[in-house]
């Protein structure tokens, strides 16, 4: 049982073997060790096979990052299903998309979190026939919640999992095999229509053992999970290299300053990822003196532009041995990384190296090329748009630009698409554009990002109103706000005579993004 796994049911029989009374899971009181983690997914996968979930079924998880998270995704895998994440800062009409366009058999949804009841959003945002093919919703608790009717209770799942034996879901995990879809995430895309990337349990595990092997991950590692868990950051980059190394998995449900300074202290934590953000807003914190922060080894950053002084800071001033920094997407999660004896300058100035197996070139228009057993398998229901980005040779096309030196460390300049990317989460301009395309006094708008000194960059739109017709910047965020998740929605409206256009019509967003320099 010891070989290298090549799915996460065999991840998890390995850690429950090697590292078995360690501790996997560090959420406030809640507290497991391996082996106990093992007996709680085989647990939760029987109640899925129980309630008629089936090989290949899809999933969804829409909850915050909580024990709950880890044993849910686990446990799909467990069954044979595939995992659906869901960004918890969804509407409930983007996350009906998700469901939909899934065919999702089940769904693993949080209780009342953040004043809102999602379950409830969804309802409001679906008709039945939309929902019919969802027959298994299983509630996560966060704060107390009302029984609901035609929903399960995670407390219930013990019980709903009795007529099925551990043989039965130890076959079943068994049967999955590592070319099996392990799961599907989504990407907005720049025509504004969100894409599911398809990948398999092989690439899920072996991305998440490349990111070990660069960061030195042992089982001796406290793990601080504040990246999502319905991102890759915090799932294939988090949770899972824990369970391939024994490490302890501490997540975080919601991203505050003072509550992180003391779980590093109090759970003596040795590695912390996150965007250069997380790690600003440490340093920034009034009183950080007063925490025990010694524990810390590594620091993994990313998703936006690292400064040489942010870099020397984490070690001079929080004391870590190694910062490193990474780069990828959901199509292919770790493309290249840094390794921890990297300087600071080639940590702030790069995004590392290739990792094991993955080759790297620069194309037309310098555009950023990738091949390698982390490409993704495709885009789900659409080969038009797989075929677009994975050519006939196997590159993926990013569509990013960036340039490689004399080592091979890769250097992010630009992006051939208008994407950009607030607090760590890619927003694609195009999605917002439609949306405020709805705004009844709304012409025609552009969206781009403009740089932030917390999130990195955030959106500014440029309007321009119909004739006759007026709207004020807190009438367009208000909108934004109902329809679009935070992250998305513009922090600045410009409104305008006319947008910028090239002879073809082309909105000339570059002289948008010139305008704000």
């Amino acid at each position: 049982m010891t070989q290298e796994p090549g799915t996460t049911p065999v991840a998890l029989w390995r850690a429950a073997e090697l590292f078995g009374t360690n501790e996997a899971i560090a959420d406030g009181d809640y507290r497991v060790t391996y082996s106990e983690l093992l007996d709680r997914v085989r647990t939760i996968a029987r109640a899925l096979i129980a309630r008629g979930i089936e090989p290949g079924d899809r999933i969804a998880v829409w909850a915050p990052n909580t024990h709950h998270w880890v044993e849910a995704a686990l446990a799909i895998h467990y069954a044979g299903a595939i995992l659906v994440p869901i960004n918890t800062r969804y509407t409930g009409t983007e996350a009906l998309d998700i469901i939909e366009r899934t065919h999702a058999a089940g769904l693993f949804v949080v209780g009342p979190f953040l004043g809102s009841d999602r379950w409830a959003k969804l309802g409001e945002a679906a008709s039945a026939d939309e929902l019919s093919a969802l027959h298994t919703v299983i509630r996560v608790p966060c704060d107390p919640a009302d029984p609901t009717e035609g929903v399960i209770e995670w407390d219930q799942l013990s019980a709903i999992a009795e007529p099925v034996s551990d043989i039965q879901a130890d076959a079943r995990a068994a049967a999955v095999q590592p070319d099996d879809i392990a799961d599907i995430l989504f990407t907005s895309g720049t025509t504004g229509k969100s894409k599911g990337v398809l990948s398999a349990h092989r690439q899920t595990v072996g991305v998440a053992r490349a990111w070990a092997a660069c960061a030195d991950v042992t089982d001796a590692d406290r793990y601080l999970i504040i990246n999502p868990f319905f991102h890759t950051f915090g799932y294939k980059a988090g949770f899972i290299v824990c369970v391939l190394n024994g490490a302890t998995i501490v997540p975080i449900a919601l991203f505050d300053v003072p509550k992180v300074v003391q779980t590093i202290a109090d759970e003596k934590i040795s590695i912390l990822p996150g965007a250069p953000t997380i790690h600003q807003s440490i340093l920034d914190l009034p009183g950080r003196d007063d925490y025990d922060l010694s524990s810390l080894r590594v620091a993994i950053t990313g998703a936006a532009a690292v400064p040489v002084t942010l870099v020397e800071r984490m070690q001079s001033e929080l004391g870590y041995d190694a910062v490193i920094t990474a780069y990828g997407q959901t199509e292919a999660v770790v493309v290249t990384m840094c390794r921890t004896d990297e300087d600071p300058v080639t940590v702030a100035t790069t995004s590392g190296r290739a990792i094991d197996g993955v080759e790297v070139r620069i194309g037309e228009q310098g555009e950023v090329l990738v091949r390698g057993d982390i490409v993704m398998l495709g885009y789900l229901d659409d080969p038009e748009a797989t075929a677009k980005t994975i050519d006939a040779d196997g590159w993926l096309h990013t569509g990013d630009v960036g340039v490689l030196d004399e080592r091979g460390y890769l250097d992010i300049t630009d992006r051939l698409k208008d994407m950009y990317i607030s607090g760590g989460f890619n927003v694609y301009p195009a999605e917002v554009e439609n949306t405020l395309a709805r705004l009844e006094a709304v012409a025609e708008s552009a969206v781009i990002g403009v740089p932030d000194d917390r999130m990195g960059e955030v959106g500014r739109a440029y309007i321009a109103t119909k004739p006759g017709r007026t709207v004020t910047e807190e009438e367009v965020i208000a909108f934004c706000k109902e329809h679009l998740a935070n992250f998305k929605v513009p922090r600045s409206v410009r409104l305008v005579e006319s947008l910028p256009r090239n002879p073809s019509g082309k909105v000339l967003k570059n002289e948008l993004r010139a305008s704000t320099s």
